[in-house]
């Protein structure tokens, strides 16, 4: 069982409650697809993209805004089973809703899909060369057809 702790700081976001379900779905279809289980804690933060960007230039040197950002509490690789905590997802809106609204996609599919893109960057998987991010993205596909959600890349 995975404890999601949920904050909603600043940004135009549905109720926390709806946050939960969104999450919940998203990481238990991750986990089935990865064929993990257990006990773990994961955190997630709704804000905008003011915040995130003081995250992302603090942590990536990046001083801009972006959609998702991902904060593993411990390092993991893939097929390491659940730590106790896998860590942060921070999430900004207006980031988030320009993309779905530029990319055609219902925003709650795009929500989904930046919280199983962050998971699995906390449980150890990037897309820095072409063969990484062929797999995470393979991966990503294959969660979102068990929620009913379209490629987010096709």
């Amino acid at each position: 069982m995975i404890d999601i702790d949920i904050s909603a700081e600043a940004g135009d976001w549905a109720g926390e409650e709806t946050l939960r379900q969104t999450a919940a779905r998203a990481v238990e279809a991750a986990l089935a697809e990865l064929g993990l289980a257990g006990d773990s804690e994961l955190s997630l933060l709704f804000t905008d993209d003011a915040h995130i960007r003081v995250l992302n230039r603090e942590w990536r040197g990046k001083d801009k805004p972006t959609n998702v950002l991902s904060f593993p509490a411990f390092d993991v690789a893939p097929g390491d089973p659940l730590p106790a905590m896998l860590g942060d997802i921070v999430l900004a809106h207006e980031t988030v809703s320009s993309e779905a609204v530029l990319e055609h996609k219902p925003f709650d599919h795009h929500v989904t899909h930046l919280v199983v893109h962050g998971l699995l960057h906390l449980l150890g998987y990037d897309h820095e060369t072409d063969e990484e991010a062929e797999e995470m993205e393979g991966l990503e596909r294959r969660v979102l057809e068990r929620l009913a959600i379209p490629d987010p890349y096709g």
